[in-house]
This record gives C-alpha cells, structure tokens and sequence, in this order.
C-alpha cells in the first residue's frame, strides 16, 4: 500500500511539474513565469488556503476537546520552528535556517491527504476537526519563522521584541493567509459558494504553475544544494521522523482516538511546500529555494508516505 501511494504521488501532476521546471533549466531552457504573475500566484495560493480552512472551520461544533485540538496544532506548528532554526543556523544562513524552520513547522496537505487515505485503507474513521487543524497550522510556523529572521537579521540593532511581533503579523503573506482564515469562516455559506470555483477549481492548476515555477528555481539553484553537504539530506529525512513520533506519542494528552493521534503525527512530519515557499517568495526572497523546496519535497514528502506513517501509526496504537 505504501509503495502504491508513493507511486500516486509521484505522478501527481503538480510534483511533475515541479521536475519539469528543474529540467527546462538543466536543458537551458528560456521557459520562465514572469515576476508579477508568480507574485500573483503565491497570494492566490495562501488566500485559496486560508479561506477553505476558515469554512471548514465555520462547520465545527465548538466544544472542549476541538479548542485543545487547534491550541496542540498551533502548539506543534509554533514549537517545532523554534527549535529547528536552531539546528539549521549552525549549518546555513539565518535566512535559510528560518525558510526550513517555517517550512517544517507548517504542514503539507498532501501529505494530509495522503494520510487520509492510509486511515481509510485500514478502514478507520477519521474526524472532520483535523482539516480546520491543519488549516490553523499553517501560519503560526510561518510568523515563527518571520520573527526568528527578523531578531536574528539585525545583530548588531536591538530592536523591540513589539516590532518582530507587529513585523510578523502584518507581513504581507501572512495577513493573507490569516485574514482569508477568518474571512472564510465568518462568511455566509450561500454567498461563499459563488466564489468557490475560484477557490477550489481552479486550485489544482495554479499549485501546478507555481510548482513549476519552483522547480525553475531550484533548478537554477540546484548546485547550491550539494553544497550544504549531507545536512540538508540528513535533516530532511531525521526531522520529520522525530517530530512525527514526539507528536503522536504526545496527542495522548489531549486525545484517546488513534486517528487523531495519528493525524497530529503527520501534521507534525510534515514539511510544507506550497503555503511556505509562497510566503517566503514574498517575505524573505533571499532564502534558497533551491535548499528548503527540495528538502520539503523531494525527501522528506516521500520518506513521511513510505516510512513514515507506517511508524506514526504504531506509536499512535500504543
């Protein structure tokens, strides 16, 4: 089953669009998206993202356990960039180390997807919550990553820790994505509907076209990769593994349900390559994307459908 779905995300037209970005610049190819409709792209992105969590959000019942469900998402998607910026500042620049902290403390909804199939293939029910979860865990991780660039940008300026938190909140990308989050949860369902096709239709082809745009990037940067030696390898496999089974051991606390357990395993694995490198596009158009895009995708994506959900959902049984 695992190699099945590894083979049905491989040939996702988005991943292969991806590869063909880094081939039309390994062939010289004059193949580009042009600035503005690439910016254009990411904004649509985050607010499709944003807006489709908040109305999955507005569908929940709000009780006890669905707000300690969000507050251990958002715990999980602030905590985990802390302390991977950490790591990665040892071994690459600041600005670097915050784009993978912020793309591994932010989640894959592929990989979610994914996820969702390997419940039902075992033929376990899986609870609605986890969606409005995985939305909410989008952008904590990306304000994380922000504010650990910006105090850490500046070493010889004390700036106000008010600021990195006023710098954070109000970047462009981020208020995107939080603002379409709320925006989609207080609109009226009838009146959402109209722009649904936008949302969710069209949602597919642009993740192709950025993804491709993207892959024209890393490939430009492909050299860069190898030049971190083995820490980018290493990381992106080691990582996800030990932020999936920390997370499902520790949903205990807050869940008796396997699936539950096992989703938050999978949110915490995963390493995002859509909301993340569209917010850092924007945000900090230093970071490599030839290094964190790669290591999102091309490792830690197969290595969490292979290994690792199998691991997630053995200690999500204990």
């Amino acid at each position: 089953m695992n190699f099945n779905l590894l083979i049905n995300n491989l040939t996702n037209p988005a991943f292969l669009f991806f590869l063909l970005g880094i081939i039309a610049v390994r062939l010289k190819s004059d193949l580009e998206i042009p600035a503005n409709s690439a910016k254009f792209i990411s904004l649509y992105l985050l607010f499709s993202i944003g807006f489709k969590g908040g109305q999955e959000l507005s569908h929940e019942t709000f009780t006890l356990a669905l707000i300690a469900a969000l507050l251990f998402g958002i715990f999980i998607s602030f905590i985990i960039p802390c302390y991977t910026f950490y790591i990665c500042k040892r071994f690459t620049s600041v600005e670097n180390a915050a784009a993978i902290a912020a793309s591994y403390g932010s989640v894959s909804a592929v990989t979610f997807v994914t996820a969702v199939s390997y419940l039902e293939f075992q033929q376990l029910h899986w609870h609605g919550h986890m969606v409005a979860v995985m939305a909410l865990m989008e952008f904590p991780a990306i304000i994380a990553g922000l504010l650990l660039y910006a105090m850490y940008q500046k070493q010889n300026e004390k700036v106000a820790f008010k600021k990195h938190i006023q710098h954070a909140l109000t970047n462009g990308s981020v208020l995107m994505i939080i603002g379409s989050l709320i925006i989609g949860y207080c609109s009226n369902p009838q009146q959402a509907e109209g722009i649904k096709p936008f949302t969710n239709d069209l949602f597919k082809g642009f993740l192709a076209i950025f993804l491709l745009d993207m892959g024209i990037e890393s490939g430009k940067k492909l050299k860069s990769f190898f030049q971190y030696g083995w820490f980018p390898i290493l990381f992106a496999i080691l990582i996800p593994l030990c932020n999936g089974l920390l997370f499902t051991y520790l949903a205990q606390i807050i869940s008796s349900d396997i699936t539950n357990r096992f989703m938050f395993g999978v949110l915490a694995a995963s390493a995002s390559y859509i909301a993340v490198p569209a917010a850092m596009k924007l945000a900090i158009p230093k970071a490599d994307a030839g290094l964190y895009l790669p290591m999102a995708l091309t490792i830690s994506f197969p290595i969490n459908i292979t290994v690792g959900m199998a691991l997630y959902y053995q200690i999500a049984q204990l």
